[in-house]
């Protein structure tokens, strides 16, 4: 199952200064990684933007999921990190392996050397730089990011894969394309003006979900309503009145996940936790 994750470029909207948007975005990569969402989209949302806007979203979420071991050797300094030392690790699970860095794990590798006959060198966590031969096919460049099995530590044994880097992915996208892709899944906006999430209706949506969901959030003090200039009356049973809203990028599902709420704002962060434990329950 495919999991994607859509926020909005205004989400630190409300942060009090850069430390405090920092905090909130590693909280944000957290739900996703927790969750095991495969993609975390920035979706654009300029007129709810203060000063932090989706360039520094982004950069900070690529941040917070690029393994600790390529964090030095991919970013060095820049302005958006300042605070990045307020992130909570995501340590992410191997999904191969006994643990991230097992026999048999699949991790990310960041090219630093290509040399003559197929061979490169990667930086991939070990004590050193390891060479590895590039599959038939596959071409990489100096700086790319790679896929790498590890079978054995002592001795070094490990192969280029040619296949998706592992961990959550991080991009810029607007609505309709991000909800458009052919791995989409089911789009579900995540709302206080949509159906209530029951029981009865998690049991139905289980089946339906199965192979794949997006799911969008909103941002503090604007939701997914105000985003996308839809009167908040017209969100009903499965995300509109009387029939499709022109605004509406193409949502199958409008959710309230949260019913009932006992605060007057859900954080995104918060809504990510109780949204995708809910959906992410096995039927």
């Amino acid at each position: 199952m495919t999991v994607s994750v859509l926020v909005p470029s205004s989400v630190c909207r409300e942060a009090e200064d850069k430390r405090e948007a920092t905090r909130k975005l590693g909280y944000i990569a957290r739900a996703a990684t927790v969750f095991r969402a495969d993609r975390l989209v920035v979706f654009p949302d300029r007129e709810g933007e203060r000063r932090l806007g989706g360039g520094f979203v982004e950069t900070v979420l690529r941040y917070a999921a690029t393994p600790p071991y390529l964090k030095t050797e991919v970013w060095g300094k820049r302005d958006e990190l300042e605070y990045v030392g307020v992130l909570p690790p995501l340590r992410v699970a191997s999904r191969t392996g006994s643990e991230s860095n097992g026999s048999g794990s699949i991790r990310q590798g960041i090219v630093t050397e290509v040399g003559p006959e197929g061979r490169v060198r990667v930086n991939c966590g070990l004590q050193h730089p390891i060479s590895l031969n590039q599959p038939p096919g596959m071409e990489v460049s100096e700086g790319e990011r790679v896929t790498v099995r590890i079978s054995s530590r002592r001795p070094v044994r490990a192969k280029l894969v040619d296949r998706p880097v592992p961990g959550l992915s991080i991009c810029r996208a607007d609505l309709r394309t991000a909800l458009g892709r052919e791995d989409a899944g089911v789009p579900i906006a995540a709302s206080r003006y949509g159906e209530e999430l029951t029981v009865g209706r998690l049991g139905r949506l289980a089946g339906r979900v199965g192979d794949g969901m997006t799911v969008a959030f909103g941002s503090p003090e604007r939701g997914l309503p105000d985003i996308l200039g839809i009167e908040a009356s017209a969100v009903g049973a499965d995300g509109a009145e009387n029939g499709v809203e022109p605004a509406d990028p193409g949502f199958d599902l409008w959710l309230n996940t949260v019913p009932d709420q006992g605060s007057e704002v859900v954080r995104t962060e918060e809504a990510m936790f109780a949204t995708l434990a809910c959906l992410t329950l096995p039927a």
